[in-house]
């Protein structure tokens, strides 16, 4: 007889993992704070995030554009994984996190701080190793995106709203 092969559950914060998750990075002035709590507040994919520019953030009308992403393996920008652009909410704690990063980074042309295990692809081993040390499961960077668009259909938010602000156009990949 064959088994068959047990569904993995996935890697999703509750809520309260996620406050505890932020409130730790930030009051340890974690390097990669703003980085995680753009992906958590925004669902952006890490070459997303990499690549967004203050032009496309516009604080007046609370809104993200998302055009482009960042090639790791080209070191290019590039359009987004599903070929479109599309707008991302901005909410206010997001706000407050961008006008944070706005007034410390005055002179760069991107919103998140760059490093060099960013830049080298590595930044789950840094997540996974912080996670560890406040005591949550530990998740894969892509698990920031799950997160937020999990938490959202929680709430009620409509499926097809859910998979234009995250960018999926069928369901089949938001299942996922």
């Amino acid at each position: 007889l064959e088994k068959s092969p047990q569904e993995k559950i996935p890697e999703i914060l509750t809520r309260e993992q996620i406050k505890v998750f932020l409130y730790e990075a930030k009051k340890q002035n974690h390097e990669w704070y703003p980085i995680w709590a753009v992906a958590f507040l925004t669902g952006m994919r890490n070459g997303e995030l990499y690549a967004l520019m203050w032009e496309k953030v516009d604080l007046q009308l609370d809104v993200i554009r998302v055009d482009c992403s960042y090639d790791g393996k080209g070191k290019r920008l590039k359009s987004t994984k599903a070929g479109y652009w599309r707008n991302v909410p901005i909410s206010p704690q997001l706000k407050s996190v961008l006008i944070e990063l706005k007034t410390n980074n005055q002179d760069s042309e991107f919103v998140l701080p760059r490093n060099w295990i960013w830049n080298c692809g590595a930044q789950a081993r840094v997540l996974r190793q912080f996670c560890k040390e406040i005591g949550i499961p530990s998740i894969r960077f892509y698990t920031l995106r799950a997160c937020f668009a999990t938490h959202l259909l929680a709430d009620g938010v409509p499926q097809h709203k859910v998979m234009a602000v995250c960018g999926w156009r069928d369901t089949k990949t938001m299942d996922v």
